[in-house]
């Protein structure tokens, strides 16, 4: 896919974040310049403790940069939240065990005054959107892992944020439960047309799904590469035994092994 000529939603410029801990200071990203396009799925890949999730967690306004700017929709991260403009899925679904399926996805719209009437139809749309329809009277406990991850999607997508950050939401899931997660994500941002901002540890899941792959080396967490997409689309999951494919996994890949010397 060509590089996105859209407005850009999030741009970071000469980020820096120095974490204070009793064993001394932790510099978690340094000098980290991006820019993400409306309508963008954007990968972070790189190995634990590059700064993939820290930058994630900035741009959603949980963490404070120590240096340089960021912006979501022209605002600083923490005015962007208090607006609305984003939708969190975190690693675990964090689903309340005491409500039903609906209760969780209508938690955020109870917290920000909407009402019944609205709930009830933004719940019934969202439970479309990840095809879990039939299963908002159900509890957590009833639903298989990536049922239970589809219905944390759906509760980010309920009050319908422009952007969607996703922190290794399929991390946890056996392969098949995975790759059929890839495919409804897929599907899911095609319909929506959302920006998506996702963290991942899986170089076939950041060439599958992105538009734009982020590589960074380890801490302190920098930017190593990154790749434009230019598979179509449009990808059926044996888009995979591609060249085109395969040879962006490669540069991913090789980029992973320059950023990290020999250990990836």
């Amino acid at each position: 896919m060509n590089k996105s000529t859209q407005p850009v939603v999030i741009q970071a410029k000469n980020l820096d974040l120095t974490f204070q801990t009793n064993d001394g200071p932790v510099h978690a990203l340094k000098d980290v310049s991006l820019d993400i396009g409306k309508g963008e799925f954007v990968s972070f890949i790189g190995p634990s403790g590059c700064g993939k999730t820290t930058f994630l967690r900035v741009m959603a306004g949980l963490e404070t940069p120590t240096g340089g700017e960021i912006s979501v929709n022209g605002m600083t991260p923490d005015e962007a939240r208090k607006s609305r403009a984003y939708g969190y899925v975190f690693q675990a679904a964090g689903l309340y065990p005491w409500r039903t399926i609906g209760g969780n996805i209508r938690l955020p719209l109870e917290i920000m005054g909407y009402d019944k009437a609205d709930q009830a139809e933004r719940v019934k749309r969202v439970l479309e959107l990840v095809e879990l329809s039939g299963f908002e009277k159900k509890f957590p406990w009833q639903l298989s892992g990536g049922m239970q991850q589809r219905a944390s999607i759906a509760r980010a997508l309920a009050f319908d944020a422009e952007i969607l950050l996703m922190d290794e939401p399929f991390g946890a899931l056996d392969e098949i439960v995975r790759d059929h997660l890839n495919e409804q994500l897929l599907a899911l941002w095609a319909r929506t047309k959302k920006t998506i901002g996702f963290v991942t540890h899986s170089i076939p899941e950041a060439v599958y799904l992105s538009t734009k792959i982020v590589v960074m080396s380890p801490r302190p967490g920098r930017i190593s590469d990154v790749i434009d997409s230019p598979l179509p689309p449009e990808r059926p999951l044996d888009i995979r035994d591609s060249p085109e494919f395969i040879e962006l996994a490669h540069r991913v890949r090789d980029g992973l092994r320059e950023g990290h010397g020999d250990a990836v």
